[in-house]
């Protein structure tokens, strides 16, 4: 048996100034510190199998702001004081991240790290309000290119219904059409609380959405005093900025967790992204369609497959202008 497979495996549920909250099957949490050598990425030598150990040739500084992230799972050692160490990240199946940019320690000399928000999860629910103030709808498709560059599915979720003085539901048809599932709440009247709890249940679900679009209000009609906890810790991260230093993932009483993104007022992806376009579920199979087959823009070119599907009405004027602004905002 490996030393890997002596240690103990739990779940980070909550990371704050470089500590970590880990809950192992059955256990309770513990509060872990790092090993010192995930804070650095080793380069080994290669050394056969029957000779000497391997030696440490070189050491990187990581690539990322912090190596691990809420959602993760972990082996740690346990100390006799009953707190642990974190000796190895185990790979993961999904992760929401960015760039980080505040900060000289966010920077490396080929530009900026990788800032992990959550990994592991099973959905990204964007928060939108219904109204007050109206949807933003290039923001929503921002948060939903995010989640399909992420590869999570995602859910909309419109707050603030009982506010609502617009008819939404041509904008809501549309969304489901292209795949989206969309659910109209109010926390006042109830309205899609059951459908959101059901939607949550036995999920880790990640609320992606800006300060102030209700999230609160929501998340305390899932679930009394829920909302005010999050809040709570939300408030130790300052609004806007990408530097967050507290997140945590909430149990839910009926199966599941949900954690909250600090709101935010602008974000970029992660990942490269050759063509916007394959962010974007209706556009996707038009990719390579053109007449200047993957070199095309989208823009200008003559024989584009998009802007012909837009003409046709396959796709809507709204969506490619929402895709026009992706890859301004993005950087594409």
């Amino acid at each position: 048996m490996t030393t890997e497979q002596m240690m103990r495996r739990g779940i980070v549920v909550k990371k704050m100034l470089g500590k970590y909250t880990v809950r192992s099957a059955g256990g309770s949490p513990i509060e872990c510190t790092l090993a010192g050598n995930l804070r650095k990425q080793l380069m080994f030598s290669i050394a056969d199998p029957s000779s000497m150990p391997k030696r440490v040739l070189e050491v990187k500084d990581l690539d990322t702001v912090d190596p691990v992230a809420v959602g993760d799972e972990v082996s740690f050692d346990l100390a006799e004081d009953g707190s642990g160490v974190i000796a190895a990240i185990q790979p993961r199946r999904n992760k929401l991240s960015r760039p980080a940019t505040e900060g000289a320690r966010h920077f490396k000399k080929s530009g900026p790290r990788e800032q992990v928000i959550v990994a592991n999860v099973d959905q990204i629910i964007v928060v939108m309000p219904a109204a007050s103030p109206p949807p933003s709808w290039n923001l929503l498709d921002r948060y939903l290119a995010t989640a399909e560059a992420s590869d999570i599915p995602a859910l909309i979720c419109f707050t603030k219904a009982d506010l609502l003085a617009a008819d939404l539901s041509s904008e809501i048809e549309m969304y489901r059409q292209i795949g989206y599932r969309v659910i109209l709440t109010s926390a006042v009247s109830g309205l899609g609380i059951d459908g959101v709890k059901a939607a949550l249940r036995d999920r880790v679900s990640v609320l992606w959405g800006k300060s102030g679009v209700g999230k609160t209000s929501l998340l305390n009609a899932i679930e009394p005093g829920l909302g005010l906890r999050v809040k709570a810790v939300n408030d130790h991260n300052s609004e806007g900025r990408h530097s967050t230093t507290h997140l945590e993932m909430f149990d839910l009483s009926f199966g599941g967790g949900v954690v909250d993104t600090p709101g935010q007022r602008a974000f970029k992806i992660w990942d490269e992204i050759d063509d916007y376009a394959q962010l974007l579920p209706e556009m996707r199979g038009y990719i390579g369609r053109c007449k200047f087959g993957l070199d095309c823009t989208h823009t200008r070119e003559p024989g584009c497959a998009i802007k012909s599907a837009v003409s046709n009405g396959a796709i809507t004027s709204r969506r490619y202008e929402s895709f026009l602004g992706m890859k301004e905002y993005f950087g594409g």
